[in-house]
This record gives structure tokens, C-alpha cells and sequence, in this order.
């Protein structure tokens, strides 16, 4: 009876010691107004690109040469472009291009980024051979990769995702491989290695978890600058090729007639600005939410 009731004295205790982790973890994100504010314009361009295109009626493709370079109005609340097509729409459909582009990116180099930072930082051998590999691409700038890459794969949505990956894939390996250096030197992995377990345990395990915080945050600047490498690519005529709709090829048709029509360079750029300051603003966030020295901060 006297253990049963140890055991639900432990048990109670760690369940209010998970509470309180809660609690506190909301409260310094609603302390955090820079944070609240990253999130909500994320969750509002997330909104946007996956239900916007079914709260309009007009379509992206649909020419209406009549109608063309339309100012501001009440059909049309952001105008036309030099097709006569709703700029609103073009804009919100190619919300779902430049987000969907930049999550793929940002998950899949993520995963290669750490399977590689991991392994690297657990055997020598692939240390040197996998970083210098990354030290060679990171030593070429990312948008002139991204455009060779482009030139060899060509313009589609699909090699953007593939050449964007293969550029931001080295920052993040080097990023997780000095975190999980010092994970690996710790005492109790040497203390696991004595006890027999695999290789594969020990890192997926102990030393993997250990990496996420600066991972997460990282992710969310990789976003942001996906979003701005993608709109960049399309608006050189690399990235998502027209007709279909992406920021960055609406702001290269409208530098074409940015004197006669002003809204086709203001809103797409308004778009990329305010999605990538949010990305920004979560991101700040989320290293002050990770970083233990501010928690405990926050606790006095």
C-alpha cells in the first residue's frame, strides 16, 4: 500500500511539474508581443494560401484584355494586370506557390540537414568528407547556386523545391553537427556506449532530441529566405514559370509597366515583405522561448 501510494505521489508530482512547464511556456508567448504578432501573420498567410483561392471568384488564368492594367476598385480591390487578369487572385494563388515552395524546402532540408549534422558529428571520418562538401556550397552565394541549378534542372515549381533544398541543406548540417558535438561529449552517451546500445539509439535517441531547439528556430529563417530566394528565381525567369502565378514572376511583369501600373509591383512586394517579417518575428520568438537562459530569467 506504501508504494502504491510513493507511486502516485511521484506520479502526481511530475504531472504538476509538466503543468507548470505549460503554463509557463504560454505565458512568456503571450508575454512575447514580437512572437504573437510573427504567428498571427503566418497563420494568416497559411489561411490564405490553402483557402483563399476558394473565397474568390475569378479566375488567375482568365485573360480579359479589355480590362487590363485596371486600377484599384471595386470589381477589381487590387486592380489588373497587363492581361486583364485579378491581381487579388494572382496574389492569392501565388500565396500557395511561394509557401508551399518554402515549407517543402524548409522540411526536407531539415531532414537532410540533421541526418547529415548527426552522422558527421559521430563519426570522424564522414566529418571531414560530408563538411567539406558543405563548406564547398556554402562557399558559393545561394542565389547564384540556386540559378545554376535551375539552368541544369529547369523552370518548374518541383526543381525550385530541389535546387532551394541542395542550397540550404549545408547551414542547417553545420548547425545541428556543433550542437550534437557537444551532446556527443557528454558523459552519460560515453556511459551509454559502455552499456552496448546501437549506434543508431544512441543517436536518434539521446543525441538527436538534443538538437531540435536551434533546428526549429533556424527552420523558420530558412522559410523566410526560401520565400525570398523563390520569389527572386521566379522573377528572373528561373523559378516558377508564367502563366502560373507566383509572387516573384507578378513583380517581373510588373517592373514592365511599373510607371502605369504601380499596384502590380506594391501588393506582390507588400506580400513577400510582410509573410518574411512574420517568419522573422516567430523565429526571434522562438530562440527567446528555447534559450534556457531566458527561461530562467523569466522565472525570478
Amino acid at each position: 500500500m506504501a508504494v502504491i501510494e510513493r507511486e502516485y505521489k511521484i506520479h502526481e508530482i511530475k504531472s504538476n511539474l509538466k503543468k507548470q512547464q505549460r503554463q509557463l511556456v504560454i505565458r512568456r508567448f503571450f508575454s512575447n508581443k514580437l512572437m504573437v504578432t510573427g504567428t498571427i501573420v503566418f497563420i494568416f498567410f497559411i489561411f490564405v494560401s490553402l483557402f483563399g483561392p476558394y473565397l474568390l471568384s475569378f479566375d488567375p488564368y482568365e485573360m480579359k484584355v479589355a480590362q487590363r492594367l485596371q486600377a484599384p476598385g471595386m470589381e477589381h480591390l487590387l486592380g489588373t494586370d497587363e492581361f486583364g487578369r485579378d491581381l487579388l487572385t494572382r496574389i492569392v494563388y501565388g500565396a500557395r506557390v511561394s509557401i508551399g515552395v518554402g515549407l517543402a524546402v524548409t522540411i526536407i532540408s531539415s531532414i537532410l540537414g540533421m541526418i547529415i549534422g548527426l552522422y558527421a558529428s559521430y563519426y570522424s571520418v564522414l566529418d571531414h568528407i560530408l563538411m567539406r562538401i558543405c563548406d564547398g556550397l556554402m562557399a558559393i552565394p545561394g542565389i547564384l547556386l540556386a540559378i545554376a541549378l535551375m539552368a541544369a534542372l529547369g523552370s518548374s515549381a518541383v526543381n525550385v523545391i530541389i535546387a532551394l533544398s541542395i542550397v540550404f541543406t549545408p547551414s542547417i548540417a553545420r548547425i545541428v553537427r556543433s550542437s550534437a558535438l557537444v551532446v556527443r561529449e557528454q558523459t552519460y552517451i560515453e556511459a551509454i556506449q559502455a552499456q552496448g546500445a546501437s549506434t543508431f539509439r544512441i543517436i536518434w535517441r539521446h543525441i538527436a532530441p538534443n538538437t531540435l531547439s536551434p533546428l526549429v528556430v533556424q527552420a523558420t529563417f530558412i522559410f523566410a529566405e526560401t520565400i525570398i530566394s523563390e520569389a527572386a528565381l521566379s522573377f528572373l525567369g528561373a523559378g516558377v514559370p508564367v502563366p502560373d502565378p507566383s509572387w516573384g514572376n507578378i513583380l517581373q511583369a510588373g517592373k514592365l509597366v511599373i510607371f502605369k501600373a504601380w499596384w502590380m509591383v506594391v501588393f506582390p512586394g507588400l506580400a513577400i515583405i510582410l509573410s518574411v517579417l512574420g517568419l522573422n518575428l516567430l523565429g526571434d520568438g522562438l530562440r527567446d522561448l528555447l534559450d534556457p537562459h531566458s527561461s530562467r530569467k523569466t522565472k525570478k
